[in-house]
Formats: structure tokens, C-alpha cells, sequence
């Protein structure tokens, strides 16, 4: 199974999925989504694989967030774009594999994921 881990180093959920991947023997490739942002559809793909819409994995702690966008009333479409254009409002980790994948937040998902 290829594996794909959406990774932000200095998240430590992130670091743990990492960590977890590579004590298991597992091969993965890291994107790093802060420095190589998603586009659009790639986000979209992402999303579908992980039975998610994008205010569920929105970063809503985030005082980006709080400040900027949390009292508008934004459509999931308009989330999506925000996501695209700031991916530090998206939560990590997120892995994929094929056509399915998870939010790996906590770890426990990535761990049942993986059986």
C-alpha cells in the first residue's frame, strides 16, 4: 500500500503520525502542504478519500480563524477555497492510500485505518 501523509513538521500530531509510519515499516512519501499548497482539486481529491467536508477539517482553534473568518457565514465551497489559500487552517495529519485515507487526528485513526 503507497502511502501519502499531508505533513506540517512542527505539528506534533504530525510528528507522531511520522514517527508511528516509520516504527511499523511503512513506506510513505511527506508532502509538506505549507510549502507545497494544495490546489483546488487536489484538496478536493484529498477531501473525497477522506469522507470529509472541508469545515470538518478546518482548524477552527486558529486565531487566523477566529479573527478573520469565524463570523462569517462561509459555504463549504468558500471553506475549500480558504483552505487553498491558507493550509494553515487545515488539520493534520491527513493520510491517503489509493481512494480512501484519514484524518489522522489522533493517532488512533491512523492506527485503525491501517488494519
Amino acid at each position: 500500500m503507497s502511502l501519502t501523509l499531508y505533513h506540517n513538521p512542527r505539528c506534533r500530531k504530525s510528528r507522531e503520525a511520522v514517527q508511528y509510519l516509520e516504527e511499523n515499516n511503512l513506506s510513505f512519501e511527506i508532502v509538506k502542504y505549507l510549502e507545497h499548497s494544495f490546489d483546488k482539486n487536489t484538496l478536493s481529491d484529498v477531501l473525497k478519500k477522506i469522507d470529509r467536508k472541508p469545515s470538518e477539517i478546518l482548524r477552527k482553534n486558529e486565531v487566523l480563524w477566529k479573527k478573520q473568518y469565524a463570523s462569517k457565514n462561509l459555504s463549504e465551497d468558500k471553506i475549500l477555497e480558504l483552505l487553498v489559500n491558507e493550509p494553515k487552517l487545515i488539520e493534520r495529519p491527513i493520510v491517503t492510500a489509493a481512494n480512501k485515507g484519514v484524518l489522522a487526528r489522533p493517532i488512533e485513526n491512523l492506527i485503525d485505518f491501517l488494519k
